[in-house]
C-alpha cells in the first residue's frame, strides 16, 4: 500500500531548551531561517507523503499559525513589493494537507502516535521526529519507504552510536539481510551500555503498519506514566517481521542544546548567502 501519511508529535513541552521554551514551542526554533517543524515537513513530503498529521498540546498554536495562510503578513508583502517572500510564505501553507490531534495529557511517544489512530485508519504511515534533523539528498523517511516497498513490513531509522551513548537511546539488534537493512531481533529502552544488545539506535524516523495501533493500545504505561513506542515496537515484532534502515546523511539531534548549536552552525555554512561571512567570523572567534 502507499503511505500517504506522517505523524509528527509535536505535544512535549522542551524542558531541555526551557526557559526559552516556556511559553513557544521547542519545534518553531529557527535552524537559520525554518524552525525545526518545517524541516520535518519537508523530510515527509520529499518522501511523496501529502497529509501530515501534528500531535500537538497546549502552548503549540505557532505551529498552526505557521503552516496557515497569514492574510496580513501576506498583505504586507505584497505592498511592500516583496514578491519574492510573498511567494515563499504562500507555499508554506501549501506544503500539505494539515490535520492537528490533540494529546491532552504528556503519556509518551506511544501515546501520541496512538492519537493519530483514527485520522490514520487502516493504512501504513510514517512517524517523524522533528527533534532529528537529517542532512541528505534523500530523506530519511524516502529511505525507509525504499525498504517498506521492497518488504511491506514496519521499517525503523536506525544509527550506529557510541556505545556510551545507548543508554540515550531505543537499541535494538538483528540481521544485515542487505548493506544497511537489518531484520531485527531485539528492541531495549535506554539499556546499560553492558546491557545494550548492539550499538544499533533507533533515531527518529519510522514507518509503521496500522497493526502497531493494536500495540499501543495494550502496552502497559511505565513508571512515569508514560507509554514507550519501542514497547510497543517489540511487541509488534512478535506478530510481524520488522526492519532496520541504517540511514544515510548526517543526523542532527536538535533536541538538545549541544546538537541544536552544532546543526546551526553546519547549516549556516551550507547556506550561499551566509557561509563566507560567517566563516570568516567563526575563524575570527576561534583565534580568541
Amino acid at each position: 500500500m502507499e503511505v500517504r501519511k506522517a505523524v509528527l508529535p509535536v505535544a512535549g513541552f522542551g524542558t531541555r531548551f526551557l526557559p526559552a521554551t516556556k511559553s513557544s514551542s521547542k519545534e518553531m526554533l529557527p535552524l537559520v531561517d525554518k524552525p525545526l517543524i518545517h524541516y520535518a515537513v519537508e523530510d515527509a513530503i520529499n518522501a511523496g507523503i501529502n497529509q501530515i498529521i501534528f500531535i500537538t498540546g497546549r502552548g503549540k498554536r505557532a505551529i498552526e499559525d505557521y503552516f496557515d495562510i497569514s492574510f496580513e503578513l501576506e498583505y504586507h508583502l505584497k505592498m511592500q513589493g516583496k514578491d519574492e517572500l510573498l511567494k515563499q510564505m504562500r507555499e508554506i501553507s501549501e506544503m500539505a494537507d494539515f490535520v492537528y490531534v490533540r494529546q491532552k495529557e504528556p503519556k509518551g511517544l506511544g501515546h501520541a502516535v496512538l492519537r493519530a489512530k483514527d485520522v490514520v485508519g487502516d493504512e501504513p504511515f510514517a512517524v517523524i521526529l522533528a527533534d532529528d534533523v537529517i542532512e541528505n539528498s534523500k530523506s530519511g523517511t524516502k529511505q525507509l519507504l525504499d525498504v517498506f516497498e521492497r518488504y511491506h513490513c514496519s521499517v525503523i531509522g536506525l544509527e550506529q552510536v557510541n556505545p556510551d551513548e545507548v543508554s540515550s537511546y531505543g537499541i535494538v539488534s538483528g540481521v544485515e539481510i542487505e548493506k544497511g537493512v537489518y531484520k531485527l531481533d531485539n528492541f531495549v529502552e535506554k539499556p546499560k551500555k553492558e546491557e545494550a544488545p548492539s550499538n544499533l539506535a533507533i533515531i527518529g524516523r519510522y514507518i509503521f503498519t496500522p497493526s502497531i495501533f493494536r500495540e499501543l493500545e495494550k502496552t502497559q504505561a511505565g513508571a512515569k506514566g508514560e507509554i514507550q513506542l519501542t514497547d510497543a515496537i517489540a511487541s509488534l515484532s512478535k506478530k510481524e517481521v520488522i526492519y532496520g534502515k541504517l540511514l544515510d546523511g548526517k543526523r542532527f539531534d536538535c533536541g538538545n542544546k549541544l546538537g541544536f548549536l552544532k546543526a546551526t552552525v553546519e547549516f549556516a555554512l551550507h547556506d550561499k548567502n551566509l557561509k563566507s561571512d560567517f566563516e570568516k567570523y567563526l575563524k575570527e572567534v576561534v583565534k580568541c
